[in-house]
């Protein structure tokens, strides 16, 4: 009776913090963001299914949702920038606002022709940034249209290439380290000028003779908790995967051991007292895969 009890009420509870939870599922350009810079360069297109951002030599263009969340899974297909793209930063990532802000990045850094993106991750939690991975890709992310996603749930952040896990970020605030789990955020895509350190830390500017430079995208999907006065977020796991199986370990070893173009918690000139303390491999603290 005790144990047929525990579970009745768990199942009640569990539907108490669903009948409190606004989901979103799917996406459009039109309804669902806010043009935020570079007016005419954002360009909504296909009943508000796909769109263009474009940058010049007097603005570069961005896009932000209307809505805040707090977890879920988000997946934006994106053409970059095809030639000579140095100099720009193509983006997709989730903020919150204020100076003790929450961020979760996914930028394109772009390059000489011929030359590959950098693929550049980095977390923000409380204000505090610094956690930066950064990847080659294994295709030319100009010919085609890739998906590129972001899973996070209150233990994990799970950032995908074509539902391909390549960075797994763990909430260590256990030890002491902030994570993101109580800030709502939106979600942001932007193309804009970072020649100041984006190609080879800056060293390549912007060949403003090949502009426009233009960057596609289609099929935004939001399966995540719209954060409101009656909503309750913390149950929601938009990605369905709490855990890392012994097929993403294998994925995220292989990805690391090919494809890492740089990885704070291996910079030891950055860190030459030592690593950050979610960097320390410990019998209680165990790398992300």
């Amino acid at each position: 009776m005790a144990s047929s009890y525990a579970n009745n009420s768990m199942f009640l509870l569990l539907c108490l913090c669903l009948t409190f939870s606004t989901s979103a599922y799917g996406g459009n350009f039109n309804t669902d963001f806010n043009i935020l810079f570079g007016d005419k360069r954002a360009n909504i297109q296909d009943g508000g299914n796909s769109m263009t951002l474009t940058m010049d030599e007097y603005s570069g263009s961005g896009i932000g949702t209307k809505n805040e969340y707090l977890f879920g899974k988000f997946d934006m297909q994106i053409k970059l920038v095809p030639g000579n793209s140095a100099g720009t930063v193509t983006t997709i990532y989730l903020s919150s606002q204020g100076p003790h802000h929450d961020e979760i990045d996914i930028e394109f850094l772009g390059n000489l022709s011929g030359d590959p993106y950098i693929l550049s991750t980095n977390l923000y939690a409380n204000g505090i940034g610094g956690h930066e991975v950064q990847f080659y890709l294994w295709f030319d992310p100009t010919q085609d249209f890739h998906t590129y996603s972001i899973d996070w749930n209150p233990q994990r952040i799970i950032i995908l290439v074509d539902n391909i896990p390549i960075r797994v970020i763990h909430n260590r605030q256990d030890i002491g380290v902030a994570f993101p789990i109580m800030q709502p955020m939106k979600l942001y895509t932007t193309l804009w000028n970072g020649d100041t350190w984006a190609t080879r830390g800056g060293k390549v500017k912007i060949d403003w003779s090949k502009a426009p430079f233009t960057a596609g995208f289609r099929n935004f999907n939001a399966n995540a908790c719209i954060t409101g006065p009656s909503s309750k977020c913390l149950s929601f796991n938009g990605g369905k995967n709490k855990g890392l199986s012994s097929k993403i370990r294998k994925q995220l070893k292989v990805i690391h051991s090919k494809w890492v173009v740089y990885d704070y918690c291996r910079d030891f000139t950055r860190y030459a007292r030592g690593l950050p303390h979610e960097c320390r491999k410990t019998k209680n603290l165990v790398a992300d895969f």
